[in-house]
């Protein structure tokens, strides 16, 4: 399980902080200016809130981990099976379910609450950095405006979208890895097939929950 908190929410975490900054500076630096010429500045705060806490931030997470930790879990469960290790562990009677599948889950689980946090904290800093440097804007102005649009179910929305997208990536990807049977040739092709449906479960979580949201 650490070593998958490592590879999932440790390793990745510059890849995580670089794509944070870059979105939060693009989205300061192209909409403020249009935004302040029709007297909309306070709009800003609803974009970094949409882009970084409640939609852009968890959709990007999930898909890095999905690309890097959901295809690593099927090719290495697959590449077990066809080296026999599955069925040694069987033999010893090891449970799979809980010494390989429960550790990549919760490992997963736990990793994508560290990614998002260093997300939503690279993109505050980098936005008001952006904002002050560009907008002269002060942290005080930064501060209130961002508190007076962020409420408590951005939150609930940003953390079901997350939760929800690992849980369900890392299901998927390792019932696929432990669903090749003998080839090698059969580790990518599962791999294609656990990508796929991973995709459309990320999408169809986070399209409930943002239209549960508007709903509200």
């Amino acid at each position: 399980m650490f070593k998958q908190i490592k590879f999932t929410g440790v390793q990745a975490l510059t890849l995580v902080i670089t794509i944070s900054f870059v979105t939060s500076i693009l989205i300061v630096a192209q909409g403020f200016p249009i935004l302040s010429s029709v007297g909309q500045q306070s709009l800003i705060f609803d974009i970094l809130i949409a882009g970084i806490f409640r939609d852009g931030g968890p959709f990007i997470v999930s898909f890095i981990i999905l690309a890097r930790s959901g295809t690593a879990i099927t090719t290495e469960l697959g590449n077990m099976v066809v080296n026999k290790e599955i069925d040694a562990l069987n033999a010893m009677g090891i449970s799979i379910i809980s010494y390989l599948v429960v550790p990549r889950v919760v490992g997963m689980f736990l990793s994508v609450i560290i990614l998002m946090s260093y997300f939503m904290v690279s993109g505050l800093v980098s936005s008001f950095v952006t904002a002050s440097m560009f907008n002269h804007m002060p942290l005080s102005s930064f501060t209130n405006g961002l508190l007076d649009k962020l409420t408590l179910l951005d939150f609930i929305i940003m953390s079901s979208k997350v939760s929800l997208s690992a849980l369900i990536v890392a299901l998927i990807t390792c019932y696929h890895g432990l669903k090749v049977e003998q080839a090698t040739t059969e580790v990518p092709q599962r791999n294609i097939k656990a990508v796929g449906q991973s995709v459309f479960s990320i999408c169809f979580i986070h399209l409930c929950l943002t239209s549960a949201m508007i709903i509200h």
